[in-house]
């Protein structure tokens, strides 16, 4: 609706107040985008940002309102935080354009442009599919349960099972979803809507997935490799397109809005693993639920991160716990899962790191000696390469006291 008025925010601003119907105060209140809070004039409210950043629709008919939210840090860091801020892929080998980008809808459909037309320079991926149907000849195998069931002493129809060569498949379906959905975004505009609905059209006979369903699953290999950068920018965008509450519910959003603690998370946990392994060698699993804080396998834990070596019996041993924490300030709960991490992988140091605040360590006496918690700061105000140096400067000072 293009007469929907516009509530611009950014993120960790504060409250603003904004003049807004009662409708539409209630709509932006119901949404859980941002909190809202009664203002002293009447016909106003107060609203500020929660962890979430991008645009969308919120509410229907006279009650919508266009909600944009900025984020704190530069748009071209947080695509690097996203991890598909690789010039090559941005620009595609074409002019880069220095000046820098001040709304983060509009960049991320670029960069899923570029990344979907390079994909699909060798025509789009074909692929199998299993396909159930009635025919009146045999094609591929008899369904012969279904056959006896449904047309229990006819010879016709046929129910048959076979594979079929289409474009229809999941790593398709992905493309032409994500695009669908940044046609949907406001403030997507210009060249970039043409790019899409050529893209669209490029997909011709693919089936869109369903708002709100799980997205299609797709496995890498060889022959969908062309097809990997922009299948990754496809699943965050229809990642953003929804998000879990606290009691479990889940709630569509018309629009993308990226929850920046997951963004967080998912980028220190790479970033640091991979730093550790290059290091000291091992591996590393991200959101680990490999272990329980009760026998047998009763309240799973799920750190960030957790680095691996080889045991001297054989197996593996937890080498470091790491957890990713995108919020203002210190809190107690934090360091109360950190020690359960320790404590159950048998670790005497948690690392904690934060996005802001001041680094420091606690020390938690246990009946076998101390476990040390750690709380970093990685400053993501910082450029990328600083940003890159700050993790392999943060990887040494954990592997250290690993090491200790």
């Amino acid at each position: 609706m293009t007469g929907a008025p516009p509530v611009r925010l950014k993120e960790a601003d504060g409250w603003s107040e904004w003049q807004l119907t009662p409708e539409q105060i209630v709509a932006l209140d119901e949404s859980e985008h941002v909190k809202v809070r009664p203002s002293r004039r009447p016909g106003w409210c107060r609203i500020e940002a929660r962890d979430r950043v991008g645009a969308a629709r919120v509410g229907r008919g006279p009650a919508q309102v266009r909600l944009s939210v900025a984020p704190k840090v530069p748009v071209d860091r947080l695509l690097h935080l996203l991890g598909y801020a690789e010039e090559e892929w941005l620009h595609d080998g074409g002019p880069v354009d220095a000046a820098p980008r001040t709304d983060l809808l509009p960049a991320v459909a670029r960069a899923y442009t570029r990344a979907a037309q390079r994909a699909l320079r060798q025509g789009v991926l074909l692929g199998y599919r299993e396909t159930e149907a009635s025919q009146p000849v045999l094609r591929g195998r008899l369904r012969a349960a279904a056959q006896m069931s449904r047309r229990p002493g006819l010879a016709l129809p046929l129910e048959v099972a076979y594979d079929e060569h289409t474009v229809d498949i999941a790593e398709n379906q992905l493309l032409l979803g994500a695009a669908r959905r940044l046609l949907r975004v406001p403030g997507v505009g210009g060249r970039q809507r043409v790019a899409l609905h050529a893209l669209t059209a490029r997909l011709d006979g693919v089936t869109s997935p369903v708002p709100g369903a799980p997205p299609p699953r797709w496995r890498r290999n060889r022959l969908n490799a062309r097809y990997h950068r922009s299948l990754a920018l496809a699943e965050l965008i229809l990642g953003g397109t929804s998000y879990e509450l606290e009691d479990g519910r889940a709630v569509t959003v018309d629009g993308v809005m990226f929850q920046m603690w997951r963004v967080y998370e998912a980028f220190l946990a790479r970033a640091l693993g991979e730093a550790l392994t290059r290091k000291a060698g091992g591996w590393y699993k991200t959101q680990d639920r490999d272990h329980f804080l009760a026998t047998p396998r009763r309240y799973v834990l799920r750190p960030d991160l957790v680095h691996y070596l080889p045991a001297p019996s054989g197996g593996r041993r937890a080498a470091v716990v790491v957890d990713a924490k995108y919020k203002r300030g210190f809190h107690r709960d934090d360091l109360y899962q950190m020690l359960a991490y320790c404590i159950r992988l048998g670790l005497r140091d948690g690392h904690l790191v934060y996005a802001s605040g001041r680094a420091d360590v606690v020390g938690v006496p246990v009946a076998e000696g101390e476990v040390r918690l750690h709380r970093h700061v990685l400053d993501l105000d910082q450029p990328p390469h600083q940003v890159k140096q700050s993790i392999d400067v943060l990887a040494g000072l954990v592997l250290s006291r690993a090491a200790t």
